[in-house]
């Protein structure tokens, strides 16, 4: 497919120059090893939040670099989990004296490679490890489920307790609770084509659709035919609710999250089929996100994440945020 590079080997290190100088007024870039981190380093006395993946799902998670958010993302090539390295090298960069706390996606690379990087530190560190996807509970990627979407709901939320002066240890048990509140579901319309690869990751025909697709283009529960948006929204939002167990009356962050491909105008057209579902279910729908946030390169479709909230959760996703991706005050 045609794409706006020069060298393929280069696209990464080209967009995170690119990514630093448009937001320089909020990161730095460190290329080598590669880290975005918040402008200006450590914060003196704040847990330090980092996290990182695969490239290829930007903004997550360089977008989300500032405060109220992440201090540092270590991204790997397209789809390939960043080294140790970078997590250690983010964290001495970003250290101000109260622990590191790492945010990881549960897939198997991430996760030994974070681990590695744990072990390293000589600082005190914790690890919130994100879980979301109800589509499957064992992949090629993972063992357990996969960290989809809602990992920018716990980077969100946490990175609030962090800015707010809290301790690791409460922090962490903060992002845990969110993870255990949080739970995704994606579709995919079509494949996405990795740059290296230069020919789709799948093949699925104009008629068909991936229901439970992972955020690299991994299979996902079933392929079915093509139905209605509200169909589709149907089934995976009832996946959902099965799984999250919602009590009726309660409220909910609704976020319906694009994978790149996928203009606004369906992204809102999905939000109005879920709202209508969990009105019927007697769930309310307390805050909102709809946009291309996690996204799989150019792949069409969308992933649905619903976070049950209660006051604690409700006032960190409200706090103030400045990132290049994601800021409101308050």
């Amino acid at each position: 497919m045609k794409r706006l590079l020069n060298e393929t080997d280069q696209i990464l290190n080209e967009s995170l120059l690119g990514f630093s100088a448009a937001h320089n007024e909020i990161v730095s870039y460190n290329p080598e090893p590669r880290f975005i981190f918040r402008k200006g380093g450590a914060t003196k006395g704040k847990v330090s939040l980092i996290s990182g993946g695969g490239s290829g799902h930007e903004p997550l998670h360089a977008g989300f670099v500032g405060k109220g958010m992440l201090d540092a993302a270590c991204p790997g090539e397209v789809f390939t989990s960043p080294t140790p390295d970078q997590m250690q090298s983010a964290a001495k960069i970003v250290d101000g004296g109260a622990g590191i706390l790492y945010i990881v996606k549960n897939y198997s690379g991430d996760v030994m490679n974070f681990e590695i990087a744990s072990e390293m530190l000589e600082q005190p560190n914790k690890t919130i490890l994100t879980n979301d996807d109800v589509a499957v509970e064992d992949s090629s990627f993972t063992t357990g489920r996969r960290g989809v979407a809602g990992t920018l709901i716990v980077e969100k939320v946490v990175g609030a307790a962090a800015e707010k002066g809290l301790d690791l240890n409460i922090c962490h048990a903060i992002g845990v609770k969110v993870n255990s509140q949080t739970r995704s579901m994606g579709v995919a319309l079509t494949s996405c084509t990795v740059p290296a690869v230069g020919k789709p990751t799948f093949e699925i025909s104009e008629n068909e659709i991936e229901m439970g697709i992972g955020i690299h283009g991994e299979p996902g529960r079933k392929r079915v035919a093509l139905a209605p948006a509200d169909s589709i929204a149907k089934e995976m939002t009832e996946a959902i609710l099965d799984d999250l167990k919602p009590a009726r009356g309660s409220q909910v962050l609704l976020f319906i999250n694009g994978f790149g491909g996928t203009p606004s105008m369906e992204l809102y057209l999905m939000y109005n089929s879920v709202a209508k579902i969990l009105g019927e279910q007697g769930v309310t729908i307390g805050r909102s996100l709809v946009g291309n946030y996690v996204t799989s390169l150019e792949m069409n479709g969308c992933s649905i994440t619903l976070t049950t909230l209660d006051e604690e959760i409700s006032g960190y996703w409200d706090a103030p945020v400045h990132t290049a991706s994601l800021r409101w005050k308050c």
